[in-house]
This record gives C-alpha cells, sequence and structure tokens, in this order.
C-alpha cells in the first residue's frame, strides 16, 4: 500500500501531465483554427501572392534600361546585317570565287578513278559536267544538275562532291556514278558508267596507300569541293536544301520555289545566331544585378531576365514586321530573328509560368504548415 508522500505525488504528477494535455489541445486547437482561416481565404490569399509575384518580376528601372538597350541592338542588327543579298548570275559569281589553284580548264587524260594532283587542281569539278548524260542528271527541276548530284548538297557533298572530285567521277542522288573524260573540244562529258563503291575505296586509299600524295590530293579535293559549294550557293539558283536531294530532287525544287534553298536558309540561320548571340549578351549583363542571390530569390530575377528577352525581341521583330510590309521590301525580313523570337514566347511564358507556381504555391503551401508546434511532452 502507497503512502501518504507517494499518492501526493502521484497526484502531482498526474495534474502536470493534465495540464500538459490542455495546454497541447489548446495549441492544437488554435492551429486547426488558423489552418481553417488559411483554407477559408486561400482565394485572397492566392491573388495576394499573385500580385506579390508580380510585384518581385516586375521590371524597374534598370530593367527597361536593359530592355531598351537590347531592343536597340536587335534593331540595329536588322538595319545592317539582315537584308538577302542580291545573288548574282553563275558567271558572276564563278568570277567573283577565289581561285587558289589558278583559273581552270577541262583536261582530263587520267587513269580511271585515278587522277594525277596537278589534274585536279587544275580541271573544274567532275560534277558540273552534263553532255552525254542521256537522263541521268534529270528530275533537277529549277536546280538544273545541281538538283541531282551528290557533289551539289551542302553536307553529304562534303564527301561524296570531295571523292568525286579526287576520283574525276559524278555522283547523282540514286548513287550511279559515272567517269568525267574531256572531249576534243576541252568540254566534260560522261563517258561510262562506274561502280560507286570504287569511287570510295580508291578516295579512302588516298589515306593509307598513297603516303603523302594521297593527303594532298584529298585536301585540294576538299578545298576544291567547299569553294565550288560556296561559289554556288551564292548564285541565282543556288543550291538545294541539304539532305533533301537525295531523296527527292522534287521536292528540293519545290522548297526553293518558295524560297526554302540553301543561300536563303544560310541566311536565315546568320539572322537567327546574331539573334541569339544578342540575347545571350543581355541575360550575361542582366544577370549580374541578382548575382549574389540564390533559390527562389534568383529565379525570380531570372523571371526578369526573361521579360526582357522576350519583349525586346517581340518588339524588334515587330517593328521589322512593319517596316517589311510599309516598303514592301520582303528582303529586309528578319526571319531568322522571328523564329528565335517565336521560340523565346513559347519557352520564356513556359519557365516563367514555372517559377510563378513555385512562388505561389509554395508560400501557400508554407503558410498552411506554420511553425512548428511546441508541444509539451506528456
Amino acid at each position: 500500500m502507497k503512502t501518504r508522500q507517494e499518492l501526493d505525488a502521484e497526484f502531482e504528477r498526474l495534474c502536470k501531465h493534465s495540464d500538459a494535455c490542455l495546454q497541447n489541445m489548446g495549441k492544437l486547437a488554435d492551429e486547426s483554427g488558423r489552418v481553417a482561416k488559411v483554407a477559408d481565404n486561400a482565394e485572397k490569399i492566392l491573388d495576394d501572392l499573385d500580385d506579390q509575384f508580380e510585384e518581385a518580376t516586375g521590371l524597374n528601372k534598370t530593367d527597361f534600361a536593359f530592355l531598351f538597350f537590347a531592343v536597340a541592338l536587335q534593331v540595329l542588327r536588322q538595319y545592317l546585317m539582315t537584308s538577302f543579298p542580291e545573288r548574282p548570275d553563275d558567271q558572276t559569281s564563278s568570277k567573283e570565287t577565289p581561285k587558289p589553284f589558278g583559273d581552270e580548264k577541262s583536261n582530263r587524260h587520267h587513269r580511271l578513278y585515278n587522277p594525277s594532283l596537278e589534274e585536279i587542281c587544275s580541271n573544274p569539278v567532275p560534277f558540273d559536267a552534263n553532255i552525254n548524260a542521256n537522263g541521268n542528271l534529270a528530275g533537277g527541276g529549277s536546280f538544273g544538275h545541281r538538283g541531282t548530284t551528290l557533289g551539289h548538297d551542302g553536307v553529304i557533298g562534303i564527301v561524296v562532291g570531295t571523292a568525286n572530285i579526287a576520283t574525276s567521277t559524278l555522283t547523282n542522288y540514286k548513287w550511279e556514278s559515272f567517269h568525267i573524260q574531256t572531249n576534243g573540244r576541252g568540254r566534260d562529258f560522261f563517258s561510262q558508267r562506274a561502280d560507286t563503291g570504287l569511287v570510295f575505296k580508291h578516295f579512302f586509299r588516298n589515306f593509307y596507300d598513297k603516303g603523302s600524295d594521297g593527303y594532298l590530293i584529298v585536301a585540294a579535293s576538299l578545298i576544291k569541293e567547299i569553294i565550288h559549294l560556296q561559289s554556288d550557293i551564292n548564285s541565282k539558283a543556288s543550291l538545294p536544301i541539304p539532305g533533301i536531294m537525295a531523296f527527292s530532287p522534287q521536292m528540293a525544287s519545290n522548297l526553293a520555289k518558295i524560297g526554302l534553298d540553301m543561300s536563303n536558309i544560310a541566311n536565315i540561320g546568320k539572322q537567327a545566331a546574331m539573334a541569339c548571340a544578342i540575347n545571350t549578351l543581355i541575360a550575361m549583363l542582366h544577370g549580374l544585378t541578382y548575382l549574389d542571390k540564390q533559390g527562389l530569390d534568383r529565379k525570380l530575377g531570372e523571371v526578369k531576365t526573361r521579360k526582357i528577352l522576350m519583349w525586346s525581341n517581340i518588339i524588334a521583330s515587330a517593328s521589322n514586321v512593319v517596316a517589311a510590309l510599309v516598303t514592301e521590301n520582303p528582303k529586309i525580313l528578319d526571319v531568322g530573328g522571328i523564329i528565335v523570337t517565336l521560340a523565346r514566347i513559347y519557352s520564356d511564358i513556359d519557365f516563367i509560368y514555372k517559377v510563378k507556381e513555385e512562388f505561389i504555391f509554395g508560400n501557400f503551401k508554407n503558410m498552411i504548415r506554420g511553425e512548428e508546434l511546441d508541444l509539451l511532452p506528456i
């Protein structure tokens, strides 16, 4: 049987336990009330958080300075570098093209697949031949023979065209090859069928079977291929979009009729590259304004950067379209810049939305969670 002192101690312990339970229940009730209040006012709280996000990511004077600077750079780029150049005819383009090996004249007298280095350097590229083609170059449409010879493909031609030059052959889009020789009037012509497999076999022998002479042949052939492509790209007819000719010369020709040829694609690529370069410069400079921030605060700074880039691109592209319409001059249209603008709109809006979602629902979640309760031990 417990003594009086033991019973008093047990009673005191139970009283403290009861007080702790009551206090904890009170804290839990208060916390439940707070959470219920947050839930009841969820719509207003979310609206307030939305306003806070817009205020935190709104552009200030410094940001507007970056915006105007970015617009100025993009407009200056459009004015100085955007216009599609006038294209010369084939003869003019050929005359303006550098000739590191001197003037070219057809005088082929080699063994099949094995022209000398001197012959390679002094003769024009073999895939410009069309005499005695007998329909083997048909189907090029507006490109003519350029639309059916793989040596005129801006990508495939780097290999196939170089191999053709090194072996004095021509390979069409069907991967049929022909030996090219010179007739009595000094003109290149189709002399006989060649084996496409042997074209590449003899070409690659230059790397392992002919010593330094083989490397010189490959180097000279590659240089002539690149120079020839550059000459044709800048001419009025230009070249097909790389890769398309290999399976459909007619498609390549149809695309050229609506302006999609190698020259225009290259120019559009330059426009887009310069627009991206300016965007990168502005992003790097503006990033310095929040360099010391971390986490969500840094993302809020990135949202400002994205807004500057997106709106500067939109303003510059819109002004360019208006200028092209007013002057009725489509050659000044900044197609590459417009493509970059559309890409920025898609990517920037998506990024801003995700950060906004993180900001609003992250803060709302923290409000519901509240501070950790300091419950008494029981």
